[in-house]
């Protein structure tokens, strides 16, 4: 009888972690069908989640621009391949992403347009005015030192992007960016305020 016993026990048991795996791989299939289902609308709809603390976390969408850009708009920009794109993914300053370069758009306020005089000491200053929130500083939050920008007029279709947190990465280290890299406004669906 005992042979019996162990015989209907294992069969049990067998039964029982199939159910098991069966139920994990429904799960988890269930949540990539969930999580294409709410990402591919999200990118077709121009939804990106921003991660850094430049401007609230959360959920934002790219509104695109039906006039010229402007000083004060909050803006998504692609931060353009090269030594700018590269530096900033090898630092963690910008996450890979969709923009030319490989990295993700940028959530910054446009806080001057060429021809604008940008002057570069302690904190930035824009024809003659401060920017408010500007200062700059020497080292990042690892300790690695950060170069300012030297200043000058922004050039022809560049624009100087500016956040106002502390340890943003903007213009006040890399220089104005093409203006070609705006996706468009930057309007907030769901964000966290800390």
């Amino acid at each position: 009888m005992m042979v019996g016993a162990c015989a209907d026990a294992r069969k049990s048991t067998g039964r029982r972690r199939g159910e098991t795996r069966r139920r994990a791989l429904t799960i988890l299939v269930g949540g990539v069908v969930v999580t294409v289902a709410i990402a591919v609308p999200g990118w077709l709809g121009r939804w990106r989640i921003n991660l850094t603390p430049s401007e609230p976390i959360g959920l934002w969408r790219i509104v695109p621009l039906d006039r010229p850009v402007a000083v004060g708009d909050l803006v998504f920009v692609c931060p353009p391949p090269g030594p700018i794109s590269v530096f900033g993914r090898e630092r963690g300053y910008f996450r890979w992403g969709s923009c030319p370069g490989d990295a993700a758009p940028l959530i910054k306020t446009v806080a001057a347009l060429a021809g604008s005089r940008i002057d570069v000491g302690a904190s930035i200053v824009i024809d003659g005015d401060a920017l408010p929130r500007s200062e700059l500083i020497a080292r990042d939050g690892a300790g690695r030192p950060l170069i300012p920008w030297t200043g000058g007029i922004v050039p022809t279709s560049q624009i100087f992007v500016h956040s106002p947190f502390a340890g943003s990465y903007d213009s006040r280290y890399f220089g104005p960016l093409p203006d070609a890299g705006l996706l468009g406004l930057a309007r907030p669906i769901f964000t966290l305020h800390p």
